[in-house]
């Protein structure tokens, strides 16, 4: 008999006791925006009906989201998925559990599956799945990816490293919206120079930092020092709106739809490059960082949830729809098999993080990790999204 063929009859024995035993699930904690409905979710008082059974679905109301629950089976792919690499991701959302996890996850560590059929029927036995779709009903969103870029960069510019990155300025949080990207690379360049950081070659790798939030930099340490990795976290912006310049391409007939990737935009850059500034000043978001030690080069960034981002696990959401620290079943977009061809898209995650552009019921940001394959499969990343939350049972 084959793991999958194994598989399907041990979760539909486990399934069986824990829905004639477990028909609740753990409330989903309260949202720290206001809310229309503060505290509790709401139950949907006329829920649709679940598949194939005539019973009604439980639905929990979320700010910007509800959650219909469902059957393991309408999950696509489920079963197919390497589960026991969720754990890592999950064991670190652990760290900082949502309300009404702790139990679940002080059993997560105490009993790591042994492999992924172990790991599925763990997740199967405490876990209730909940389709996320907008108040409408609609259950189709957005995936994009990110990733952490790699820079070369030095202390004082010269050679080419000219372009600045920041440090929060003290008046940050005092003046808000803070000056505009082109005000601070102009008029204002003199009352920020106590922020530079550190200085990289390219204003559009610049603008890629800014718009992944950190980063990793090589820098060089003294004459003739051997260069040393350091990270870049996100430290606050000046609270502009952000603008895509791809986006302001297509408008302007620069680039045809479809096409305003990074490479296809650095391309345009080479080209034009006396028209670049002005592009890039249509964006006013500007970001500062905070530089930190690098000391385990295999472990990611901290996203929004305060906890490091694991590639290919973590995924940035919108957290009025999908709270931090939940494991998600994501459908979307595909992946090499390796064979000149595509695979679906289909695995656990954890929401880990967040975005200024992550917005909307069924919305998320797929981390890829660091280095160049990372930025090429984070760069073509846009698909469409289906999102099934697993929330505690009681």
């Amino acid at each position: 008999m084959s793991l999958r063929s194994l598989f399907g009859l041990l979760a539909a024995a486990i399934l069986g006791g824990l829905l004639a035993a477990c028909s609740s699930t753990v409330p989903l904690p309260p949202d720290s925006r206001p809310a229309p409905s503060p505290g509790q979710p709401v139950l949907s008082p006329a829920p649709p009906a679940a598949q194939g059974t005539g019973l009604p679905r439980q639905v929990l109301q979320r700010e910007r989201s509800r959650w219909v629950a469902a059957d393991w089976s309408e999950l696509p792919g489920w079963g197919e998925d390497r589960a026991a690499e969720l754990w890592p991701a999950l064991l670190r959302g652990c760290q900082r559990p949502a309300p009404g996890w702790e139990q679940l996850c002080a059993r997560a560590r105490q009993q790591p599956p042994a492999d992924d059929l172990e790991a599925h029927l763990w997740l199967i036995k405490h876990l209730q799945p909940y389709r996320v779709e907008s108040h409408e009903g609609e259950a189709q969103g957005l995936l994009t990816g990110y990733f952490e870029p790699l820079l070369d960069a030095q202390r004082r510019p010269g050679g080419g490293y000219r372009v600045p990155l920041h440090a929060a300025p003290p008046d940050l949080n005092r003046r808000r919206p803070y000056f505009s990207r082109q005000q601070i690379e102009t008029e204002q360049r003199e009352r920020l120079r106590a922020q530079e950081l550190l200085y990289i070659e390219d204003p559009l790798d610049a603008l890629v930092l800014h718009i992944q939030g950190s980063g990793r930099v090589r820098v060089r340490e003294g004459e003739g020092g051997a260069p040393v990795l350091r990270r870049l976290a996100f430290a606050g912006h000046n609270d502009h709106p952000y603008q895509s310049i791809g986006r302001l391409l297509i408008e302007r007939g620069e680039l045809r739809p479809g096409e305003a990737s990074w490479p296809q935009i650095k391309d345009w850059a080479r080209r034009n490059p006396g028209r670049l500034q002005e592009l890039l000043w249509q964006n006013p978001r500007y970001v500062f960082f905070r530089e930190e030690a690098l000391p385990d080069p295999e472990q990611g960034p901290r996203g929004a949830q305060g906890v490091p981002l694991t590639p290919g696990r973590s995924i940035a959401v919108d957290r009025a729809s999908v709270p931090y620290g939940t494991p998600l079943w994501l459908d979307g977009g595909t992946l090499s098999n390796g064979q000149g061809g595509t695979t679906p898209l289909r695995r656990l995650v954890m929401a880990q993080d967040t975005g200024s552009a992550i917005v909307g019921p069924v919305r998320a940001d797929f981390f890829w990790g660091w280095g160049a394959e990372a930025e090429t499969q984070a760069g073509r990343m846009k698909a469409p999204l289906r999102l099934w939350a697993l929330w505690p049972r009681t």
